[in-house]
């Protein structure tokens, strides 16, 4: 008897020790970048797919998408920057990371990527990767993760590609290929309003697009002008993923509206903006 439970409690202790190393496995190959549960999500994006994400992470993948558009960058390389800051960051601004890496790409200043304070800004950590990635010859034929791994080198250059098929997700919408696809809700204190909040969303999406001739409405908000369907849908869903941060409480596009209310597209009730303009309203001082 005493042999049996001698042999029962090593085979226990075996099964626990396996188990032990699967799981440490998987946390050295996604870390601490395991997405949020549901419940914390309070963006969706539909675009041939379903993606949820939380309100950081939306403006975060919003950002990295209108940079590359605004380089002039194909389709195909906002999606293997995206899938590369799925697994690095997890689309969060790192303060830190393995060894010196920082920011939404786990860029390392010791490597040359720039000073730690350059990196933690997600519009040059973007420019930067795209600078790397266009380097590499041939990339465009490549897979998601080969791509990626020629510009990270990472220790699990096979991580990338479980990110592939929701960064092509988030790549339409973010670029306008899908007609209110990004859908937000927004809680009751936003981060900003009134005058502050139009001015800030103003000089967000000119840096992240580059655009020239947006003209902020006083306190507001602010309205932009779309050369193609498109472009509307760009420059709308940009706004609608960083309304939390910006305090954005309405986004109409044609005939559609997003509102922080309700969180959702829908049919605009009232008049309608002016033809192939973007308009945004912020909520208003407290």
């Amino acid at each position: 008897m005493w042999v049996r439970t001698r042999a029962a409690v090593a085979g226990g202790v075996v099964l626990i020790l396996v188990a032990v190393i699967a799981v440490w496995l998987v946390v050295r190959q996604v870390g601490d970048r395991l997405q949020l549960p549901l419940a914390s999500r309070k963006c969706t994006v539909q675009a041939d797919g379903r993606v949820a994400l939380d309100a950081d992470q939306m403006a975060n993948a919003a950002t990295i998408a209108a940079i590359g558009a605004q380089r002039g960058m194909p389709e195909r390389a906002v999606v293997v920057a995206l899938a590369t800051a799925y697994q690095e960051s997890g689309l969060r601004n790192l303060a830190d990371g393995d060894r010196d890496s920082v920011g939404l790409f786990q860029q390392r200043p010791s490597q040359g990527w720039g000073t730690p304070t350059q990196i933690r800004d997600p519009r040059y950590a973007a420019n930067r990767f795209y600078a790397a990635l266009k380097k590499v010859r041939g990339w465009e034929k490549m897979r998601v993760t080969d791509a990626a791994q020629r510009v990270q080198r990472s220790a699990f250059p096979e991580a990338y590609q479980k990110w592939a098929d929701d960064s092509e997700v988030l790549s339409r919408a973010l670029l306008g290929d899908v007609t209110g696809a990004v859908a937000c809700t927004v809680g009751r204190t936003p981060v900003m309003h009134g005058a502050a909040a139009a001015a800030q969303l103003t000089r967000n999406l000119v840096l992240d697009w580059g655009l020239s001739g947006t003209d902020t409405a006083g306190q507001t908000g602010l309205a932009v002008t779309a050369g193609d369907q498109r472009d509307g849908w760009r420059y709308a869903h940009w706004l609608v993923s960083h309304a939390q941060d910006h305090g954005v409480k309405r986004v109409r596009f044609g005939d559609l509206e997003w509102t922080a209310r309700d969180g959702t597209w829908g049919r605009v009730t009232g008049e309608q903006s002016a033809a192939g303009q973007v308009v945004a309203e912020v909520f208003a001082e407290g």
